[in-house]
């Protein structure tokens, strides 16, 4: 593990907890058992081809095939963005816009962590999550499974770029979205831009390319009284604010717990069916 970690440290800034994590998954243990009854184990055949990913700079948490949110275990591949703990703000900011939603959206499902994390946090609701990926979608139901939410659960193959997206969608008390939102050229760490989905990713010079497709077609899809959690880049609230505000709705910024913007809660204004 001391080698490993040694290894590790130039290209993880968490190197040593890299190689506890790995050690522990080839165990086939807890990262905690690792430490405090494996000391003595025998280095399983396993373990060095995923530390040579792990110095390739593939995440983590694709070499272990899972990743934490909001305290439940989610599947991940490289279909679906990892979940971050920034995205549990969207989803806190989420179920206080809306307390007790009868149905939600999740446009850009991914791996199904906001939708899914909502709908375990409010059994009474029922979710639809569409993606234009069709691995993703079936990393979602296999999360939807996993969580038992596949009975809540609908997933669908559909792009908001292409025309008749929304058809038979119907309307919703409660709209997640956390779309692409990454300037093209933005400068990323080598374990992002080289191994997550860039359509997940990327949207235009600016970063908004998604924003202003999406959010105008968003006030057909709520329901009276609705909201929408829409996550953003740290640089992103004022121009999404604005397109927001043309589209309709009136916005409202919430912040990460490291102070940074990071969701706007749409609502439709006085005219506009809210």
């Amino acid at each position: 593990m001391r080698e490993a970690a040694r290894a590790l440290a130039a290209v993880s800034d968490t190197a040593r907890l890299d190689a506890e994590l790995l050690l522990a998954h080839a165990l086939g243990v807890t990262r905690s058992e690792l430490l405090l009854r494996h000391g003595d184990a025998e280095v399983p055949a396993s373990f060095t081809p995923m530390l040579e990913r792990r110095l390739k700079h593939e995440p983590i948490a694709y070499i272990l095939g899972v990743q934490e949110f909001y305290g439940r275990p989610f599947l991940v591949g490289p279909a679906v963005l990892i979940p971050r703990a920034d995205s549990e703000t969207t989803v806190q900011a989420a179920l206080d816009a809306c307390v007790q939603p009868a149905r939600v959206l999740d446009c850009g499902v991914g791996s199904g962590a906001l939708l899914l994390t909502v709908l375990a946090e409010r059994p009474g609701a029922e979710g639809v999550g569409i993606d234009r990926s069709a691995d993703a979608l079936e990393v979602a139901a296999r999360n939807a499974a996993g969580l038992g939410l596949a009975e809540r659960t609908r997933l669908l193959r559909r792009d908001w770029h292409e025309a008749g997206w929304r058809a038979e969608l119907g309307r919703f008390d409660l709209i997640l979205a956390n779309p692409p939102y990454v300037e093209t050229g933005a400068a990323l760490a080598v374990s992002v831009r080289g191994h997550e989905p860039a359509g997940a990713l990327f949207a235009g010079p600016e970063g908004l390319d998604d924003y202003r497709v999406l959010l105008p077609m968003l006030p057909d899809l709520l329901a009276p009284g609705g909201a929408a959690a829409v996550e953003i880049g740290a640089a992103q609230a004022e121009p999404v604010t604005q397109i927001a505000e043309a589209a309709g709705f009136v916005a409202e910024l919430h912040h990460d717990l490291a102070g940074r913007p990071r969701v706007l809660v749409l609502r439709l204004g006085l005219g506009k069916g809210g």
